[in-house]
């Protein structure tokens, strides 16, 4: 019985992400995109559709009107899972009880709190994410703080001048924050210039800092640079190349890799 709950479950993720990619698509399409009956497609999109996921449309689907958001940052979410996991293992390791910490809205911090959620610990959190400030909704010892500011949906993130000021009231024992790439250059990079202009505030206000990034965003860039690498320790997985591993001995990065554990 759960195993095809959970069958089903893997099926709506595959149907949700077809439609977030290829826009409206017929039944045929979805059916031939995740390799399932026309009558098991038509069951499943009556119960995405009940869910407030996807619009039924004449002879197909759509993704529904305002979902586009969350499902974007869930299908980033789901890239390089393990890794992120691991990273954030080796993140929560490095926790104290009863100090102030800053959680940024990336996808492998929200791991992080996803461990603080399981297993808490006195902290103050204080975090710009809205999807991660959720997971601590009702966690016994947590005093957690949302800085505000203009939401930018993207990435459920809180960012601009009045993110900016809160932070100069305040001082973190640690940062944990997330990269969208890390450049040739050696340094970490934005997608978003309100973004990047908080990330730079942030690691200004912090004793220590940490760089959360899985393999995968080494050797790639975005648009607006946030800060040099060496500016904060790096936590990464064990994929990460040689020839990275060896860049980042020559920029000095004290750089933990997730397989090492607390022992690094």
């Amino acid at each position: 019985m759960n195993q095809s709950g959970g069958l089903k479950t893997d099926r709506q993720d595959l149907i949700r992400s077809h439609l977030y990619a290829n826009g409206f698509s017929t039944i045929q399409d979805i059916a031939d995109a995740v390799g399932a009956s026309l009558a098991t497609v038509r069951r499943d999109l009556q119960l995405l559709q009940e869910a407030g996921a996807i619009d039924r449309v004449h002879g197909g689907a759509r993704i529904a009107e305002g979902s586009s958001v969350e499902l974007a940052f869930q299908e980033r979410e789901k890239r390089q899972l393990a890794a992120k996991r691991a990273i954030a293992n080796a993140a929560y390791e490095r926790l104290s009880p009863r100090t102030a910490i800053f959680l940024d809205a990336g996808t492998t911090v929200l791991q992080l709190a996803k461990l603080i959620r399981i297993n808490p610990m006195p902290l103050r959190i204080f975090t710009n994410g809205l999807i991660v400030a959720q997971e601590f909704m009702n966690v016994p010892n947590l005093d957690v703080v949302l800085l505000g500011g203009q939401l930018r949906s993207e990435n459920a993130s809180l960012v601009g001048p009045q993110a900016e000021a809160m932070l100069e009231t305040i001082w973190f024992d640690q940062l944990f924050l997330g990269a969208s790439a890390v450049s040739g250059d050696g340094a970490i990079y934005s997608v978003d210039s309100a973004e990047a202009s908080l990330n730079r505030k942030m690691l200004t206000r912090s004793s220590n800092r940490f760089v959360l990034a899985d393999s995968s965003k080494f050797g790639t860039t975005a648009t607006y640079k946030v800060a040099p690498l060496n500016s904060a320790k790096l936590i990464t997985d064990a994929d990460l190349s040689k020839e990275w591993r060896a860049q980042l001995g020559e920029l000095g990065v004290e750089t933990i890799f997730s397989d090492q554990g607390a022992k690094s």
